[in-house]
Parts: structure tokens; C-alpha cells; sequence
């Protein structure tokens, strides 16, 4: 029962997300890119959760998003999958306790997505790849999602421990003689 309400609040969170993205922060640019709120999102489902959780979540951002704004369905499914495997990767070789693994962990991720997605992009679509003015925007972009994670790391670590402890622990008391 408690994973069906995670399942919900996940869902929640993604329209959450999606309401703050379009709303507040098209508004808060930074030399007019904005942060990537659906990476760090799919990260910590991935890191926090289990791989199964992490890779339908990247799944299902990535598709609700290519459905709305996507060129081509399935890039940011893709992308988001990796993001969301990414995550189950790093919880097993990582320390998720240390703030400072945490952002560099949003940095891999962000950095992974958006090269990926832009190269996948320019094959797909077939356009004349700008490499320094994608620098720009990808390392705004990892410098804008690494602020988000200082800001909320209370509140992703106080969430994503509930997580862990439901969808990894075993919860069975057992008893030693």
C-alpha cells in the first residue's frame, strides 16, 4: 500500500514539476536557459528507489514530454530511462549521505541527458550541430540544476530516505538466539 501512495505522489510530483518549469522558473532564466527540474527528479527516483521505479519514471517523464514538446517521440524517453538507470548505478557506488556526491551526481546526470539528447537529436533530425553555444547552455544549464540541489537537498534527502527504506530495506524483524 505505502508503495501505490509513492507510485501516486510520484505522479504528483511530475505535474508539480512540470507546473514550477513552465510557470516560475520559463521565468527565471539564466542568460535565458532554464534548469532541468526532470533530471534531478528521475535521478533521485533512480537513486532512491529501485531501478524498475527509476527507469519507468524516466520512461514515463520522457514520454509525457516528447508528447508535448518533443520533435521526435522517444528521445527524452530514452534519455530519462539512462538518467533513471544512472541513478540505480550511482546508489550502488556512491554514498547518497554526502551533499556534496549528491551534486555531482546532478552534474553526471544532467550532463549525460542533455549530450546525449542533442546528439541524438542532431542524427535523428539531421541538423547542423552548434557545439559552443550548446557549451553554453549545458553548463548553465548543470550550474542552475546544481543551485536547485543545494536548495532543496534537505527535502530530497528527507524523501528519498522514506524511499529507500520502503522500496529497498527488508523490514522483516528477525531475531537472533
Amino acid at each position: 500500500m505505502k508503495k501505490l501512495f509513492i507510485i501516486l505522489g510520484l505522479i504528483l510530483t511530475f505535474f508539480l514539476i512540470y507546473f514550477l518549469q513552465i510557470n516560475i522558473f520559463a521565468n527565471l532564466t539564466i542568460a535565458g536557459i532554464m534548469p532541468n527540474l526532470f533530471v534531478i527528479f528521475v535521478l533521485f527516483v533512480g537513486l532512491f528507489a529501485n531501478s524498475t521505479l527509476g527507469i519507468m519514471t524516466g520512461v514515463f517523464v520522457g514520454l509525457m514530454l516528447d508528447f508535448m514538446y518533443g520533435k521526435v517521440i522517444g528521445i527524452s524517453a530514452v534519455m530519462y530511462c539512462i538518467v533513471g538507470y544512472l541513478g540505480t548505478y550511482f546508489d550502488k557506488n556512491f554514498s547518497k549521505e554526502n551533499k556534496l556526491t549528491i551534486i555531482l551526481m546532478c552534474a553526471g546526470a544532467t550532463l549525460i541527458y542533455e549530450i546525449g539528447y542533442y546528439l541524438l537529436s542532431s542524427i535523428i533530425i539531421n541538423f547542423e550541430r552548434e557545439y559552443i553555444l550548446f557549451i553554453k547552455k549545458v553548463v548553465v544549464e548543470v550550474i542552475y540544476n546544481i543551485l536547485l540541489t543545494i536548495i532543496l537537498y534537505p527535502l530530497i534527502q528527507k524523501v528519498g530516505f522514506s524511499m529507500d527504506r520502503i522500496f529497498k530495506r527488508n523490514n522483516v524483524l528477525t531475531r537472533y538466539f
